[in-house]
């Protein structure tokens, strides 16, 4: 009997997922076309799906979508950040565009782009899925190119942390060999993770288990022959290893994974949208064991953990008449030269004799987040977005930039305040800025110290070239409270057990890690503090890191105040007063690792799996390619992530059912996304209280 014989005439209607008029996600109508379950000569019953057609319902979401994002004068009107409102109006003042101009001019963003059905990897197109239109040149329908967009992004966000993974882990061993002049300060770290690893360590030469220790992380990240995933199978949870297992998304190594992802998503190689999203989970967990794990592993080895200290933040911490250096970017081992090299004596001397105070250092972005509880005197001052601003304040001599986050713009406010730029990274150039760094193989790894040097001693000749320039430095500056890692939490409570014990009595409702980039489709720092709000009366504690903390610094959220603890409910203001403020702050990007060190050390002497416990993550701005990743993360760990910018995914109804539903069922976690920060909030307090109940645990 033929298929069409035992055709079982079951009708499945899909629906297209929008926005309605505030940017809540709702179903829309459903999707013109079918499909009928079959089954085939040998009784293996498979789907078989009739043409989609749009409808116009589509593109009045998007259009809805679009009416949420602020303009630049909401953004003046409301910001959290008096420095960041000033510097807005100043560089308005001297007519200078910022991001918030860029994007007013953008709009209205393309809708084909939002929605993720934009097809431009062949010739033939670029290709625009549409009611007219239904499918592209070859014959890709709207989900399989919304997965193929997802897929290439994803793969980029594990190629942009896999790169930094590859730095510092190459410089543990250079370091260990002797390549590298730089000590290894985490000798704690490195045993302890040999051990996690099953490498031996006794009657060895300390040197050898670090380059042993390199080597596995090295080869899980450019493994060609399918092997073991070793920091999968030192680091994950035995359940989800069983999970992952199953579902056959093991990656083979991050490098294949991202080799993988852009041979799938190729013109005319892989049609089926599914087995393109799930060579998407296979980046989710490289991106997670490599470029998150494995560089956290390597970066405390080789720079130490560091300890809690209290840092001054903002704008207003600036200082004039000294020469001022940013450290901005992700990649930590040369900065840590410049740093130490800027305020050694010689180089303090050497900047007085030019008629400087001295020399000051600042961190933008991760760099300066890494720097800050690592040597003492980097002051964070900003993220990403909001870079040129500070640039703008026209106090820089010297701006550094590796790599990441570092947006073209600012040459443009560079060259205004005569302000130097120099790049260190082969993969990080910018037009106009000086180089001096490492070469694209490291030949001249060696010579890291000369090379600080020589960064130290421009920023001096800038410094003595600029003299004169009008510095505009808006008066806002608090203390933070930073460094509240694994280690750090097990030296002030004596272990995890009192943090699991509060959890689970209900002094602390649940925790939530907030971490993510900035959005101008979001009010700029503003849906942070309204999330944080939110959970903070109602008990949650917040650990935090990357761009996302800096608001949470600047506005008192990371102190030990009165005003801090004002924003906490009851019970979590006694567990925490008086030495511990309501957001942790645990460091840079990867730093992701020790929120998740922590969740798993609570779970565990609860004897619980991650997605029974009440946690979450949320990135309530995220914007580049590395926040899917890190969501992904989360979520392929069994917990939800929370958002309040969607993914340009809503063209195709099957990949949002299986972001936002079918991973309920393979993860136990889902991905929620609302517009309205409040709401958002009170989806994940919601949510906890729910796993709670599950539990059985007060409320």
């Amino acid at each position: 009997m033929s298929s069409q014989e035992q055709h079982k005439g079951e009708h499945r209607h899909r629906a297209i997922i929008g926005f309605d008029k505030n940017g809540i996600p709702k179903v829309l109508a459903p999707v013109k076309g079918h499909s009928h379950k079959h089954v085939d000569e040998n009784g293996v019953e498979y789907e078989h799906s009739h043409e989609d057609v749009f409808t116009e319902d589509y593109r009045e979401a998007v259009s809805a979508y679009r009416k949420t994002f602020p303009s630049k004068q909401q953004v003046l009107d409301q910001v959290p950040d008096p420095a960041v409102k000033e510097m807005m109006l100043h560089m308005e003042q001297i007519g200078m565009d910022t991001a918030f101009d860029r994007f007013d001019q953008q709009k209205p963003q393309c809708a084909f782009g939002l929605s993720g059905v934009c097809c431009k990897v062949c010739n033939m197109g670029p290709c625009h899925v549409s009611p007219k239109s239904p499918k592209g040149v070859c014959g890709a329908d709207a989900d399989l190119i919304v997965a193929r967009n997802l897929l290439r992004s994803a793969a980029a966000g594990v190629a942009q942390h896999g790169m930094h993974a590859r730095e510092v882990i190459l410089m543990l061993k250079w370091a260990a060999q002797g390549k590298l002049d730089i000590p290894i300060e985490g000798e704690y770290k490195v045993l302890s993770m040999a051990q996690a690893y099953g490498i031996p360590t006794k009657h060895r030469q300390f040197k050898n288990i670090a380059i042993e220790l390199a080597d596995v992380l090295l080869e899980d990240l450019s493994r060609t022959e399918p092997g073991k995933y070793r920091t999968i199978e030192a680091c994950a949870p035995e359940e989800r290893k069983q999970v992952w297992k199953e579902m056959d998304i093991l990656p083979i190594s991050a490098y294949h994974e991202v080799f993988e992802a852009y041979h799938k998503t190729g013109c005319a190689t892989d049609g089926d949208w599914k087995s393109v999203m799930q060579q998407f989970l296979r980046c989710g967990l490289a991106f997670t064991f490599s470029g998150v794990v494995s560089t956290s592993i390597a970066t405390d080895a080789l720079l130490g953990v560091g300890d809690r200290v209290t840092s001054k933040i903002n704008i207003g911490a600036l200082k004039k008449g000294y020469v001022n250096i940013a450290v901005h970017g992700h990649l930590p081992v040369l900065v840590r030269e410049i740093v130490k090299t800027g305020y050694s004596e010689k180089y303090q001397k050497a900047a007085r004799e030019k008629g400087a105070l001295g020399i000051q250092f600042y961190g933008i972005c991760c760099s300066g987040l890494s720097a800050m509880y690592r040597y003492e005197g980097v002051i964070p001052l900003s993220n990403a977005v909001s870079a040129e601003l500070v640039l703008g304040t026209g106090a820089f001599d010297l701006w550094v930039a590796d790599v990441q986050e570092v947006y073209p713009a600012i040459m443009d406010v560079a060259r205004c305040y005569k302000t130097t730029v120099v790049t260190t990274s082969d993969s990080a150039r910018l037009p106009g800025a000086e180089h001096i760094g490492y070469d694209h193989h490291h030949s001249n790894i060696g010579e890291t110290q000369q090379i600080a040097e020589k960064i130290v001693e421009r920023g001096i000749e800038s410094f003595e070239a600029r003299k004169g320039m009008p510095v505009f430095i808006p008066p806002y500056e608090v203390e933070a409270e930073v460094g509240f890692s694994v280690e750090y939490l097990h030296k002030h409570y004596g272990s995890m057990q009192p943090l699991a014990d509060a959890v689970k009595r209900g002094d602390i409702l649940g925790i939530v890690n907030m971490v993510g980039c900035n959005n101008p489709k979001i009010l700029y720092e503003k849906a942070i503090l309204d999330v944080a709000d939110v959970l903070l009366e109602n008990n949650v504690l917040i650990i935090t890191n990357g761009c996302a903390s800096f608001p949470l610094m600047k506005t008192g959220y990371c102190q030990t105040s009165e005003t801090a603890y004002a924003r906490c409910g009851e019970k979590l203001k006694g567990f925490l007063a008086p030495d511990m403020p309501p957001v942790w702050h645990v460091g840079e990007c990867i730093d992701n690792a020790r929120t998740s060190g922590i969740f798993a050390g609570i779970a565990g002497l609860e004897g619980r799996n991650l997605y029974e416990m009440p946690f979450a993550f949320a990135s309530p701005e995220w914007s580049n390619e590395k926040g899917i990743d890190a969501a992904l993360g989360f979520r392929l760990m069994g917990i939800n992530s929370y958002h309040c910018v969607e993914a340009p995914i809503h063209g195709s109804a099957k990949v949002i059912e299986f972001l936002k539903e079918t991973t309920k069922e393979t993860f136990h976690s889902a991905m929620y996304v609302d517009a309205d920060p409040r709401a958002l909030g009170q989806k994940i307090v919601a949510d906890i209280i729910e796993k709670r109940k599950t539990l059985g645990w007060a409320l």
